[in-house]
């Protein structure tokens, strides 16, 4: 029995496991206690995860006052646009650009995907050992993707990922999150505003003919649409590619299946999300009626943290599992989400992650950590989204 709230976010004893008290606490929804000093719900349980995920009566609009506060980000402006909107203003917006993202939608550009990753392959390989993986590749494949995808020139594209990383960092300065922001949005502002002058064939330029042109779409909400799809595009699957990369190494037999049968990749991709559950605790909703979850009374006002990697670590839907197995079916994982307020970027980010797997390792056959575990640093434990700061590899 827990008779105070326990302080959120959870420390974690091992870097590629959920926190322990996760299992502590798992079944029945608990209090927790937020550095905002807020004590929403905890919500752990799969099906309880999807079932909040899915109520529409669970508010996630960043307006609403009962939301939990989990960060300097939570109080300030809506950064991430319709992602932190309610019904029916997120579905009216996420629809302009949802065709852009479905996996249809993504795979013509898994080619180019493709290109990307190999001469980033390219340019670390061509390098004397050790190469920090992050910075060399796990960092830039996803910036160069989604920058290219919106239309953002190259020579702009180092900049946009140092502002991205630093908006989504819940360990900055608040000030200096706030300058991130303003920079961003000043530049994005034009990107778009030249859009609007000049059309042309990529995802600002069909936004700005298709919607800002015909009204239906104002031209700061379509900026605020934009720093949505680079700041949320960035950070998960860097830190998906780099913890996925570090993990495959830290267990050698799930690599050797990989290395022995590529095709297992696709599968290992959401056992891999679901494993590591790299995003930590930036989901939150609050009650707008009274309701139930998992059998405990939830009032309305009242907040609600959903617990993600408890969810992917539920062992009535997940049998043993905080055992790796590529072989294993994860596809049910909450890792996006769930719901209509599911991960926009899902698709892509899935393509990233297999792209990235399979050429490192199809590329790179004797790829290797080049300092002992013990010395790798990882992100802090109240990161939104948990991950490795630099990983030594080797090569050759």
């Amino acid at each position: 029995m827990v008779d105070q709230p326990r302080a959120f976010p959870f420390p974690r004893t091992d870097p590629l496991a959920p926190p322990p008290a996760y299992a502590e606490l798992a079944g029945s929804p608990c209090r927790v206690r937020l550095a905002s000093g807020d004590e929403p719900w905890l919500v752990t349980r799969h099906a309880d995860v999807r079932a909040v995920l899915a109520d529409p009566t669970m508010s996630t609009d960043l307006a609403n006052p009962d939301l939990p506060r989990v960060s300097a980000l939570s109080a300030g402006p809506n950064v991430l646009s319709f992602l932190k909107m309610d019904e029916p203003d997120h579905g009216v917006l996420r629809r302009m650009v949802a065709a852009e993202f479905t996996a249809r939608g993504i795979q013509p550009m898994r080619p180019r995907i493709q290109d990307i990753a190999d001469s980033l392959v390219d340019a670390m390989t061509s390098r004397d050992e050790p190469v920090d993986l992050m910075a060399a590749f796990a960092a830039k494949l996803p910036c160069l993707v989604i920058c290219e995808l919106l239309g953002v020139p190259a020579e702009d594209r180092d900049q946009v990922q140092r502002w991205s990383g630093l908006i989504a960092s819940s360990t900055a300065d608040p000030m200096r999150i706030g300058e991130a922001l303003q920079q961003i949005t000043i530049y994005l502002d034009q990107v778009v505003a030249a859009a609007e002058k000049e059309p042309r064939d990529d995802l600002v330029g069909r936004l700005a003919s298709g919607y800002v042109a015909t009204g239906e779409l104002s031209h700061d909400d379509m900026v605020s649409m934009v720093r949505l799809l680079v700041i949320a595009g960035l950070e998960n699957p860097v830190q998906m590619i780099g913890m996925g990369v570090l993990t495959l190494l830290r267990h050698p037999e799930q690599l050797a299946l990989l290395r022995a049968d590529p095709g297992l990749i696709p599968g290992a991709v959401d056992e891999l999300l679901r494993y590591l559950s790299i995003p930590q605790y930036g989901i939150v909703r609050a009650a707008t009626e009274d309701t139930s979850v998992g059998g405990v009374a939830v009032a309305k006002g009242d907040g609600v943290v959903i617990g993600l990697p408890a969810a992917n670590h539920d062992p009535s839907v997940y049998p043993d599992p905080g055992t790796l197995d590529v072989r294993r079916d994860a596809s049910r994982h909450v890792s996006f989400g769930h719901g209509v307020h599911q991960c926009i970027g899902r698709s892509l980010a899935v393509v990233e992650l297999s792209v990235a797997i399979d050429t490192l390792l199809r590329r790179l056959p004797n790829l290797r950590l080049a300092v002992d575990f013990a010395e790798i640093r990882f992100r802090g434990d109240d990161s939104f989204v948990y991950g490795v700061a630099e990983l030594p590899v080797m090569w050759r």
